[in-house]
């Protein structure tokens, strides 16, 4: 199959990041090397979205620092980035709306609609800009042909204008998002979807009764899509078969299998929060030394019970 044929993927991880582990940027990067290996998508870019202040989770730190974390975390990073978004919303968001609010994003970046798992094939999503005279399925010149990290390069350009985090910085800032950024860069016509990437744990609290709204878990599960990075010992596909939701759209759920046992234990930042109270020196397996450096300067977790 061609980079052209392949399902271009975005995959993006809410959550608390509270704080980021080694183990988030490894589900990122796991992710995305099962997903390369099944020979039918590409991943092309990787959003990390903290939540917001009044999620009322105990211990949640300032979302000033949980982004200043992130955004060390990435920092070599050539396909991952932070957004701000949700920090910056007047209250918490659901996982659904970040979704809707980065589809309709890319959509006014590029110009062009994303697809979800229900559209078809054929459905043009980056290619020629909308309202363009030039027929959409027209091919653009050989020689100027994206590669998938020029795709995301450019989108990348695009939307750190509008809400990218900026490192070294006092206070996070980008510009009207109803914006005209003018005219799309012209790719070739690909397929692009946005999938929630998890651990196995987000999906096992879709069967928790009451706790996600059905609706909302139609929308992830069932136009988005799903990417799960199991942890050690978990029955994904009993927690697939106990959900009603999760069973009717069990083809749109990518469960991530290896065969190496990677210790998803690093995930963790209780872990991670309880090793820096107790200076425990495993901090260390848990957390990147950017991020060290920077909760011992701003005294992060040392003296709470989180």
């Amino acid at each position: 199959m061609t980079e052209a044929a392949k399902t271009h993927v975005i995959l993006l991880s809410c959550g608390s990041f509270n704080p980021i582990t080694k183990g988030h940027i490894h589900m990122f990067e796991k992710a995305r090397e099962y997903l390369h290996k099944t020979g039918r998508f590409i991943v092309i870019g990787g959003i990390i979205s903290p939540v917001h202040d009044s999620y009322g989770k105990p211990g949640l730190v300032s979302s000033k620092h949980r982004l200043a974390m992130c955004q060390l975390a990435v920092q070599s990073s050539e396909w991952i980035r932070v957004d701000p978004w949700e920090c910056y919303q007047d209250t918490w968001q659901t996982t659904c709306s970040v979704l809707e609010h980065h589809r309709d994003l890319m959509k006014r970046v590029t110009g062009c609609i994303l697809s979800n798992v229900n559209s078809p094939s054929t459905t043009p999503v980056i290619g020629q800009p909308q309202n363009n005279n030039t027929p959409i399925y027209q091919s653009p010149v050989p020689n100027n042909k994206p590669t998938a990290i020029k795709l995301w390069g450019k989108m990348s350009d695009s939307l750190g204008k509008i809400c990218c985090v900026r490192p070294h910085i006092e206070r996070f800032a980008f510009v009207d998002e109803n914006a005209n950024l003018g005219t799309a860069v012209r790719y070739e016509e690909i397929e692009l979807r946005i999938l929630l990437l998890c651990g196995s744990d987000l999906l096992e609290s879709f069967c928790i009764p009451g706790l996600w709204n059905i609706t909302d878990m139609e929308v992830i599960v069932g136009d988005f899509g799903i990417v799960v990075v199991p942890r050690d010992g978990t029955d994904t596909e009993r927690i697939i078969n106990y959900s009603s939701v999760l069973r009717k759209y069990k083809d749109n759920i990518i469960v991530v299998k290896d065969d190496i046992n990677h210790p998803m234990s690093i995930v963790s930042s209780t872990k991670s929060r309880l090793a820096l109270q107790h200076g425990d020196g495993h901090v260390l397996d848990y957390l990147c030394q950017p991020v060290i450096d920077y909760i011992l300067q701003s005294q992060l977790y040392i003296n709470t019970s989180g």
